[in-house]
């Protein structure tokens, strides 16, 4: 039984990751996949690709969900090629680390952009077609750094906490059309970015952990799906920690 048999589904920033282990659940989930990426136009071919050559539908686009016009852009030219939108994962995201003394306004203003504002704009172009299906489930990408903060991060944490805040909000005003909104906080995901990273650096985070291991991107991904399905019918507005145990 493929949970997510003939539902449409956009997930943002779905080139590598997080978001591409998202995409690769879903169509084997059975859903029709749409997908974002911002500049490695050889890597989502390839994830188009090996998407349609599951049986489903899939098609990525070059957008940047940070800008408010590109969004609706987009919207519209899925709804045009895939004639409607159940599910929306905005997962797009990035950091620029730094001290709070040495942090540039120029690294705080792009990380609140590209990680909280982009979820603004992609919920709000996506929900004019919800509110006419009287259904939807979107999910949100946070962090469990936005729940609890960390050194160093202060722009990355805001822009992940507001994530949450946004999230629980449109729970609120959506939820009497039946169109859900929850959100994910990951822990330590190992991803080709944290591979890049010192061994010992690694080891350190998982030992720190209570199940002693980093995530996988298909740990992320199966709480999406959780959340993308009627298997999650009756929640909306909450917040899901996928972090083996770090929060606890």
């Amino acid at each position: 039984m493929k949970i997510l048999e003939g539902k449409v589904a956009i997930i943002t920033g779905a080139s590598r990751g997080i978001g591409k282990g998202i995409a690769e659940v879903f169509a084997k989930h059975g859903a029709n996949v749409a997908f974002t990426y911002s500049s490695s136009a050889e890597s989502a071919l390839a994830l188009e690709n090996s998407l349609n050559d599951m049986g489903i539908k899939a098609k990525g686009y070059q957008s940047n969900a940070a800008d408010f016009n590109e969004a609706q852009q987009l919207i519209d030219k899925v709804l045009a090629e895939f004639g409607t939108i159940d599910i929306l994962i905005n997962n797009a995201g990035i950091t620029k680390d730094n001290l709070l003394m040495r942090m540039s306004e120029e690294d705080f203003d792009k990380v609140i952009e590209v990680n909280l504002k982009s979820v603004f704009n992609m919920t709000k172009a996506v929900q004019k077609t919800m509110l006419k299906n009287r259904a939807g489930s979107i999910i949100n990408m946070s962090s469990v750094v936005g729940v609890k903060g960390n050194a160093g991060q202060t722009n990355y944490a805001a822009s992940k906490a507001g994530v949450i805040g946004f999230t629980k909000s449109v729970a609120l005003e959506l939820g009497s059309r039946n169109i859900r909104c929850n959100a994910i906080a990951p822990g330590f995901i190992e991803t080709e970015m944290t591979a890049k990273l010192n061994d010992d650096v690694v080891q350190g985070w998982r030992d720190s952990i209570p199940l002693k291991r980093g995530g996988s991107t298909e740990d992320v991904a199966n709480a999406c799906l959780f959340f993308a399905s009627e298997m999650s019918a009756y929640i909306t507005g909450q917040v899901m920690n996928v972090d083996g145990g770090m929060l606890t």
